[in-house]
């Protein structure tokens, strides 16, 4: 009988042992369940005014322009492999600027695009600030590349910007964010 209840005593304990060992594997495993939601969503919204892929039709960018306002909203696009993002904001005047969020100066850095912070794009690389009133208005020097009137097509509804330009752009990207 003693023989018996010892026999039980270590059946329960070894029960006790793999539900605990169990429970940490669970446990573990939520973790890390949780851990790759939580890069998964920081890595696809890494701006405040990230959006999902611009919509793209027969390869062209297409934009709407509802969504667009006076925060920043970076468009991430690839092309032919290769990594790239537009700007588009509401200016102060009711239009919409659109750029590649990439440094003039600066993009061949790894570092050289840019973050929203209050009214102002940053330069990752250089850390120069600059107006989004000037988004699509200055060209050259360290500021965003601008896509001009003539490299898309403006609606009341979209802005399009052409596949063959955005082929021409990519080269600017090939160091972009570190990427090689």
């Amino acid at each position: 009988m003693i023989k018996n209840l010892n026999r039980q005593g270590k059946n329960e304990k070894g029960i006790q042992r793999k539900a605990l060992r169990n429970g940490w594997i669970v446990s573990a495993a939520a973790m890390v369940f949780a851990l790759t939601l939580a890069l998964t969503a920081c890595s696809s919204g890494k701006e405040a005014g990230a959006k999902q892929p611009a919509v793209q039709k027969d390869q062209d960018v297409i934009l709407p322009v509802a969504e667009i306002s006076e925060t920043a909203t970076f468009y991430p696009v690839e092309v032919d492999g290769t990594s790239l993002e537009i700007i588009a904001v509401k200016a102060g005047d009711g239009t919409i600027r659109t750029a590649f969020n990439t440094c003039q100066v600066c993009y061949d850095s790894g570092k050289g695009y840019y973050q929203q912070q209050g009214d102002a794009l940053v330069c990752q690389n250089c850390g120069n600030q600059f107006s989004m009133s000037q988004v699509e208005v200055a060209a050259g020097g360290c500021n965003p590349w601008p896509i001009f009137a003539d490299n898309k097509t403006v609606t009341a509804d979209s802005i399009t910007i052409p596949y063959d330009f955005l082929k021409e752009s990519t080269g600017i990207f090939s160091n972009w964010k570190g990427s090689y």
